[in-house]
């Protein structure tokens, strides 16, 4: 069972990619962040490389691993679907072009590979980590002070400020249900109570779901190492959520952000 209390992050930025099925010609993107992506980016904020990356944490009580934890996603923003497409290896020296996949140099005419590369252009994600907490703790302290710098499932799609929503929270998915303010790409029509949002959950999720709820996702990383890198199917649920429309950030989300973040203290009347 997934003990009470957890970490709250904000995955957010103008560029993020979440690769499931990628080849070398084209890169793909799930329409939110997978659990491959969320570990990776724990294990680069921890300074792990890849053969230890799911390795157990053996300076932690119990030697949890990153297999341990369980994340529950909530699409503020799901973004707006992009493809870069670009050409890669042409215009360099006959000694610098692209090689085959015995290593030896492809032939001048087809040294020029056309390439597609998706991407989520300006989502925002936030999501419930939950799981032992040690792990949460050690977590939460790398990803404020980094080894390796956070990104949104590619090197060159960096997240917004801030990463990590304050320190846990002994109801993170109620937090997200009720509590965290909300990054909507508009604003909800006047007079409406709540807003339909779509949420990703990597356990069943609390009530009855619709029946087409249950999918599967081939996220669940064996091994990072690039040449043995493997992947397992895993079940998945989509369900969607009505949430109070007061949680709507505003146009600068960052002030609501600021705002939860930090509350003010309630005044005290004088004596």
């Amino acid at each position: 069972m997934t003990p009470a209390g957890g970490l709250l992050l904000r995955l957010a930025g103008p560029l993020s990619a979440y690769g499931t099925h990628a080849a070398f010609t084209h890169r793909d993107t799930a329409p939110h962040p997978t659990r491959s992506a969320l570990i990776g980016l724990f294990a680069a904020a921890a300074g792990r490389p890849q053969h230890r990356a799911l390795a157990p944490h053996h300076d932690l009580p119990g030697h949890p691993t990153y297999h341990d934890l369980a994340f529950t996603l909530r699409a503020d923003a799901p973004g707006t679907l992009h493809t870069d497409y670009h050409k890669t290896g042409g215009g360099h020296p006959r000694h610098r072009q692209l090689r085959t996949s015995q290593g030896t140099l492809r032939p001048p005419h087809k040294s020029a590979l056309p390439t597609h590369r998706l991407y989520l252009l300006d989502a925002a994600f936030t999501v419930a980590v939950t799981g032992p907490a040690p792990l949460l703790a050690h977590i939460a302290t790398t990803l404020e002070q980094p080894h390796w710098g956070p990104y949104l499932g590619r090197r060159c799609c960096l997240p917004d400020e801030p990463l990590v929503l304050g320190p846990p929270h002994p109801h993170p998915v109620t937090a997200l249900l009720r509590e965290v303010p909300l990054t909507l790409p508009a604003p909800p029509p006047p007079g409406r109570e709540t807003v339909a949002v779509t949420f990703y959950w990597d356990q069943p999720p609390p009530g009855p779901a619709p029946a087409d709820a249950a999918y599967e996702l081939p996220d669940l990383p064996e091994d990072f190492v690039r040449s043995r890198r493997r992947y397992r199917t895993r079940p998945a649920w989509r369900t969607t959520e009505h949430l109070p429309a007061a949680l709507y950030a505003g146009a600068n989300p960052l002030l609501a952000l600021t705002a939860y973040l930090h509350p003010e203290p309630p005044c005290t009347p004088p004596s």
